[in-house]
């Protein structure tokens, strides 16, 4: 029987009164397990009311204290992953191994928030004019909500709640219907953890809810990570509505081999960059750019068989290297892209479709794909397809091959493999996107460095996570001081000065 998911109001679960849900699938099996409530403005309207009421007490509270329960709540989830990653497993079909890896990644973020009592220092002039003194701090906006994708569950909201919390923030989380079971998980941990009620709320629910926070007059920012096209319709919705946005969108990662790059590792390299979690990262590199003929048919040589035998298994089934597609809405529209690059031109290498699992014959799988001979005006390049499927795209030179990078529309991620320290510095100076690996297929900065690309893939000013993170939740200001003497000058009816 497929159980029922739940809202996160005010410190406790509240079951949802729109009438409205959708279903959650286990991705291996195809079955139905849960069915997720989709809140209505009124349900989102509690939230936030719940959230504004709270954050007052929790603005006040000193930052080391806030800390200390971030502290407390790291540590929950760390005698505690095992069954977390289960139910990121049992939603989104990655494999375990992986859950894990993505748990990890957020738990550092929560280490880099836990450092509040140092990042919330302000600055201190003495004597800016005479006996005037000047200081500037940073405060909390106020109520802030983070809007999150099916891929990451655990990951991508906690690129944003352990820095808002800890800048003195409340937060309201509205998850993937995909995948929502964990949100909950992370809410009642932090309640656990010693976080007051409304401190940290969760919203389920579609287009209704978001819009319904994205117009909400309490909600004074908005964090989001999903498709461009949405981001950009976040974006200039939030803003239009006097709201401070973060947007972060779609990718398309080029990955450039030189003539020079040790094989072996670039072929690995590229097997756990564009097949891991199915391809569905938005830092996944999809398109190889072997520079030379050369090059390029040894790289496809050795990729070919590698393709072939990746383990592909339900995400419980520690021999699987790579897990089922998050839903059968989603394997049909990477099915439908294989097609449209066969259609187009592309030389199909390998063909994920053809796979068949024994066993679990209605889950979501396919296997990995590889194309080869892809060019720039084809859809499977210019599009981010967002599932386990590989482009070469050949280049006759370095400069052809960061000409197509800096062309593309997204600006995510990219990488270089090379021995040559003067291509790398070249490349990494030069390339227009916003995170860069020399010899790093997916670099993914860590948490005390902001995450955030550029072009199509981000909108807003600030990045996430890190220094940038501390800077979007948190607002400047000035102020300048003097104290009575008991000497009178008269008014002063021109600019101060402070001489």
């Amino acid at each position: 029987m497929a159980s029922q998911i739940d809202h996160f109001i005010g410190g406790r679960r509240l079951a949802g009164r729109s009438g409205r849900s959708a279903p959650v699938f286990n991705p291996a099996t195809g079955e139905q397990t849960g069915a997720v409530a989709l809140a209505d403005g009124s349900e989102v309207d509690a939230a936030v009311t719940a959230a504004a009421a709270a954050f007052p007490a929790w603005a006040r509270t000193p930052p080391l204290r806030r800390a200390r329960i971030l502290n407390k709540f790291l540590q929950i989830i760390e005698d505690r992953i095992d069954s977390l990653a289960a139910v990121i497993t049992a939603e989104h079909g990655k494999v375990l191994s992986d859950a894990k890896g993505e748990i990890q990644r957020g738990m550092e973020v929560i280490e880099f928030a836990v450092g509040a009592p140092q990042l919330l220092k302000g600055e201190v002039t003495e004597n800016v004019g005479t006996r005037v003194d000047s200081h500037a701090l940073r405060q909390p906006l106020g109520v802030v909500a983070g809007i999150t994708p099916f891929n990451f569950p655990v990951m991508v909201p906690m690129w944003m709640f352990p820095v808002a919390l800890a800048c003195g923030n409340c937060f309201v989380l509205k998850p993937s219907e995909r995948d929502p079971s964990a949100s909950l998980l992370l809410a009642e941990w932090l309640k656990e953890a010693g976080l007051p009620d409304g401190v940290f709320n969760v919203v389920h629910g579609d287009k209704e809810a978001v819009d319904a926070l994205l117009h909400h007059p309490k909600v004074a920012g908005v964090s989001f990570v999903g498709s461009t096209p949405i981001a950009r319709y976040i974006y200039a919705t939030a803003t239009a509505n006097g709201k401070r946005a973060q947007a972060l969108g779609g990718a398309k990662n080029h990955m450039i081999i030189m003539p020079d790059a040790d094989m072996d590792q670039a072929v690995d390299a590229l097997m756990g960059a564009a097949y891991g979690s199915a391809g569905e990262r938005c830092m996944a590199v999809s398109v190889a750019v072997p520079v030379g003929e050369k090059t390029a048919n040894t790289l496809v040589e050795r990729l070919i068989p590698k393709v072939r035998a990746l383990k592909v298994g339900p995400g419980t089934d520690r021999d699987s290297e790579m897990g089922p597609l998050v839903t059968r809405q989603h394997l049909d529209k990477v099915r439908g892209y294989i097609a449209q690059g066969v259609s187009e031109g592309a030389k199909l290498l390998v063909d994920g479709r053809d796979l068949k699992l024994q066993g679990y014959e209605t889950g979501f799988f396919i296997g990995g794909t590889l194309f080869d001979h892809v060019t720039p005006e084809m859809t499977i390049y210019k599009e981010e397809i967002f599932g386990p499927v590989l482009a070469v795209t050949r280049a006759p030179d370095y400069a052809t091959a960061a000409r197509l990078i800096n062309e593309h529309e997204f600006g995510n991620g990219t990488a270089i493999f090379t021995r040559d320290g003067d291509a790398a510095r070249e490349f990494a100076h030069e390339i227009q996107v916003g995170m860069v690996g020399i010899n790093v297929p997916i670099p993914v900065p860590m948490a005390f460095h902001s995450f955030g690309g550029w072009k199509a893939s981000l909108f807003g000013d600030h990045h996430m996570h890190g220094p940038e993170g501390v800077r979007f939740y948190t607002r400047l200001k000035a102020i300048t001081t003097r104290w009575p003497t008991g000497i009178r000058a008269g008014a002063d009816f021109v600019m101060p000065t402070m001489e």
